[in-house]
């Protein structure tokens, strides 16, 4: 299985909530732990402003490669430097190279990516490029396809995504997400919006009931599943609480459906804001590994977890539809 990391996504934000050290992390657990080898992760091409344009308007896309303050810009709640700027063209070709990757091997994920606040005019919510829809525009672009669909599962609703698509009825957005929480909502094609304290089961009860309609109605060509470790119980911008064994059935929802259908699919990781960031490095790397195991690849850790939670189990208590 391919993975698609860079180091350069580490990208120094100075003081914040958002842990840009996840993306080493995720990487240093799945090669401790002797799931995937050096040569399974791929560094994505350098970014190609054409592909940033096939979603962004080009005054927004000016203010970014000239470092404006703006109304387009001001609401990311990031630094605006060349290297965050550039960092995030780089996530968008992150996602745009795992897509390919998916269309050939079934699954590829993107160890970044998931920035689904950012709209085609301006950023929000550390969100400067909308990485998810610059993936789907260019497949689309390179006719490989014409269907496609967002499963969000991030603690909060993908409004950026939702907006860039409203009225694309080839493409399908659905965000299961806590409803009084940031942001302002946009109307997904879907949405289920959940009450804080949710926890494990009515979150996966919820999940279940939809993911294998979407698939079965919708038939996208292609599946970009926003995996976002913020719902986690020790979040700290939220309080859906899901455990790290809810997390890793909610993954399995996804991609074991998608999978059964001979639907690539495309993880990417989106937020995560635990406590303890080994917290939400582990929430991303049992996604990997949920990958490796639909494609029969995930191979016994050469030694346990090292956090205190345990992992998902082998096997579900339920299997996904």
């Amino acid at each position: 299985m391919r993975f698609v990391y860079s180091d350069r996504y580490k990208l120094d934000i100075g003081a914040h909530v958002f842990q840009m050290e996840k993306y080493a992390m995720v990487r240093d657990n799945l090669l401790t732990a002797g799931q995937a080898e050096p040569t399974d992760f791929i560094e994505p091409p350098e970014p190609n402003l054409d592909d940033i344009r096939l979603v962004h308007t080009p005054e927004y896309v000016d203010d970014l490669l000239n470092l404006r303050w703006s109304q387009r810009t001001v609401h990311s709640e990031l630094p605006l430097n060349s290297e965050v700027v550039q960092g995030f063209m780089l996530f968008a070709s992150g996602t745009v190279t795992a897509c390919r990757f998916a269309l050939e091997d079934k699954i590829a994920m993107h160890l970044g990516g998931g920035f689904h606040h950012a709209y085609a005019d301006h950023g929000e919510g550390f969100c400067y490029i909308n990485d998810i829809a610059v993936g789907i525009r260019k497949m689309q672009q390179e006719k490989r396809i014409e269907r496609a669909a967002v499963i969000d599962c991030d603690l909060h609703q993908g409004n950026g995504t939702a907006k860039i698509f409203q009225g694309d009825t080839k493409v399908f957005t659905f965000s299961i997400h806590q409803e009084r929480l940031y942001p302002v909502k946009e109307r997904s094609d879907y949405d289920i919006g959940l009450d804080e304290e949710t926890g494990d089961e009515l979150y996966n009860e919820q999940l279940q009931g939809v993911v294998g309609k979407i698939l079965a109605q919708h038939k996208p060509e292609l599946v970009v599943y926003v995996a976002g470790a913020d719902p986690f119980k020790f979040d700290q911008l939220g309080a859906l609480r899901l455990t790290k064994r809810g997390l890793a059935f909610r993954d399995r929802i996804v991609i074991d459906g998608c999978y059964k259908r001979g639907i690539p699919v495309v993880p990417v990781t989106a937020g995560g804001y635990a406590h303890d960031p080994t917290d939400t490095a582990e929430i991303h790397t049992n996604t990997a590994r949920e990958c490796l195991r639909v494609l029969g690849q995930l191979k016994p850790a050469v030694k346990p977890p090292e956090s205190g939670e345990q992992p998902a189990p082998s096997q579900p208590e339920q299997q996904p539809s």
